[in-house]
Parts: structure tokens; sequence; C-alpha cells
């Protein structure tokens, strides 16, 4: 069996993720998300990553008790969006909750799921990232700084466990909440409102579906990892 354990799993690319690596029979798929969804055919723990120690805690002790993978995949999906607009005026506990579930739960699942799966032959770590962790962009300081955060951790690892894929994977724009909270942020708050209004209605935006069907691809790729940093847009 192959074990896929996929963060912010209750919606958007993580649901998509879900709904589409469940329908091997081969594969057992585990959801961390702040809310289950019934349809998704997942095991699902209802975990809020912004409090990130228990989650990681489970994990480790569930890998001790599950073991005999053929291969296994952690995607560290789930990211938060702080309300848009400069950092001064960002409240404490929404840029607090923002890091957490976007960095530094990823760095203590990473850990958990490094030493669980140690005897397993196949293992890969997919960071989802974003071109903001490539580009600052004014309005949303501490999503480019938990992506570029991300995109840092990926080449650190790659360094320390070259016997496990790790890549950090720019997903493209898609059409998810995030995308609505950015098209109906103010635009005096937010400089780039209107970029985003743009991608909208241009028809730029990429379904969460689309784009998991491309980041699965890129995952069974043969040479996964051996660009650390990457982009679905390049492949």
């Amino acid at each position: 069996m192959h074990l896929y354990i996929v963060t912010g799993s209750s919606r958007g690319l993580g649901a998509a993720l879900v709904q589409q690596l469940a329908q091997s029979p081969h594969n057992t798929v585990l959801g961390i998300a702040r809310h289950a969804d019934a349809a998704l055919p997942a095991e699902q723990w209802t975990l809020d990553l912004a409090d990130p120690l228990p989650a990681a805690e489970r994990l480790q002790a569930w890998l001790r008790e599950h073991t005999g993978w053929e291969s296994a995949t952690l995607i560290n999906n789930a990211a938060l969006l702080s309300p848009p607009g400069p950092l001064a005026a960002t409240e404490l506990d929404a840029l607090s909750a923002a890091l957490r579930v976007g960095l530094e739960a990823p760095v203590l699942l990473s850990r958990a799921f490094l030493a669980g799966t140690a005897g397993v032959g196949r293992r890969r770590i997919l960071n989802i990232s974003s071109g903001l962790g490539r580009r600052a962009m004014a309005g949303s300081a501490s999503y480019c700084a938990v992506k570029a955060g991300l995109d840092h951790l990926s080449r650190a690892l790659a360094l320390e466990a070259p016997d496990v894929g790790v890549v950090s994977l720019a997903p493209g724009v898609i059409d998810t909440d995030m995308q609505v909270q950015l098209r109906g942020a103010d635009p005096a708050q937010f400089p780039e409102q209107a970029r985003f209004q743009g991608l909208k209605t241009g028809g730029q935006l990429q379904t969460p579906e689309a784009t998991a069907a491309a980041v699965l691809r890129y995952l069974e790729r043969p040479d996964f990892g051996q660009d650390v940093i990457a982009d679905i847009r390049d492949a």
C-alpha cells in the first residue's frame, strides 16, 4: 500500500488531491484539516494546524503503529491567508495563525513524517508553495514569507535527506476561497486587488480538480526531487 498524507484536505486543492488519490485501491489517504468533509473517501483528522504540535505528535504516534508501506508521501498543502493589507494593520493573532499553519506545521509534520517512515523504500515530501514565495507582493507579507520559508525548508531537507524526494511546487493560480478573499479586499489596503479581479474576469484561474491532476502527474515523475524548487506551469 502507498500512504499519502494531505493537509488542508477539506476543500480546494487539498480536497481535490484526496479525491483523486483515493481512486486507487492501493492508496491509503489521510487528510488533516480543521473540518471534515463526509464526501471525502479518506481517513480524516479534524485538527487546527494553527496549533500544529498536537497534529505532529498524533502523526508521529500513528506512523509508529502503521508500518509496511511500499511508499509514503507527505503533501503540505494547508495555508491560511491573513486579511490582505499592510503588515502594520494586521491583527497579531491573524499573523500568528497564518505563520503557524503555513510554515510551523509543515516543519513539524515533516519531522514526524521523516522519523516515522525511516524504513520505507520510497519517500516524498511535496510542499505546495506559490509564486509569491519567489516574488514579493505588497499587502501579503506573511503569505510571501511563509511560501519563501517553504522553499528554503525544502532546499535544506533535500540536503539532509538525499534519499527522500523533496519538492516545493508552485501550483499556479487556482480558483479557491483564497482568491475570493484577494478579489474582495479593499484596494486602498491591497494595491494588487485589481490584478486578482482581472485573473477571474479573464478566465485565467485553474480549477482545483485540474490543478490536482497536474500536481499528481508531477508527483509521479521519475525525476521527482531533481529540481527542489519548481513551478507546475514550467513542467
